[in-house]
């Protein structure tokens, strides 16, 4: 979370439709935490998108009226999105997708495994740690909950590098200490 995988998805989309090319954007109907159509960052940039219950409505809507096929939130569908995405590039359609690699407990989450197996490309961004600054491959999930799927944003979980990941709590101390390092600090020359 928080790495800017839904903004690298709309900067990509974006210019393709620049070049002219033909976009759908599809994302889960269950994620509605910013918009409940549009696919939002974030830091609030949007396009619009179909949201769908199931991949396969992506290949009804999508197969072969476009040139470019963009899916957010890959993470949240099951495992029937590899096939559709693997149909949708033999028919020649460029498919781009964004999605969380690992769930809070650090276990592969969804499809995700098998379509960065099978991808062509694979683009791994990385959020900063909320505690040290390293970069974060991590959710740490703030809340109790043990159910894998949690709709939230920074209130439900932060970004963590492997260290303070494995932390939890302890690491708590260094959140605090990295916010109060952030006062302004007078230079002297």
């Amino acid at each position: 979370m928080f790495s800017g995988k839904t903004e690298e998805l709309i900067r990509r989309l974006t210019r393709a439709r620049i070049a002219r090319q033909r976009v759908e954007i599809f994302k889960p109907a269950l994620d509605t935490r910013y918009h409940d159509r549009d696919v939002v960052s974030h830091n609030q940039n949007s396009i619009r998108s179909t949201p769908v219950q199931s991949p396969s409505e992506i290949l009804l809507l999508a197969g072969g009226a476009c040139d470019v096929v963009g899916i957010d939130e890959a993470q949240f569908f099951d495992e029937t999105l590899v096939e559709v995405c693997r149909q949708l590039a033999d028919q020649g359609i460029r498919v781009i997708v964004a999605g969380l690699d690992m769930d809070f407990l650090g276990r592969p989450f969804g499809p995700m495994p098998a379509l960065l197996a099978t991808a062509e490309f694979v683009t791994k961004v990385h959020a900063v740690c909320v505690c040290c600054g390293e970069l974060a491959a991590y959710s740490y999930r703030l809340s109790a909950s043990e159910s894998q799927v949690l709709l939230g944003e920074a209130e439900a979980y932060e970004a963590r590098c492997r260290p303070c990941y494995l932390a939890g709590p302890a690491a708590r101390p260094l959140i605090e200490a990295a916010r109060a390092a952030q006062a302004p600090v007078a230079r002297t020359l």
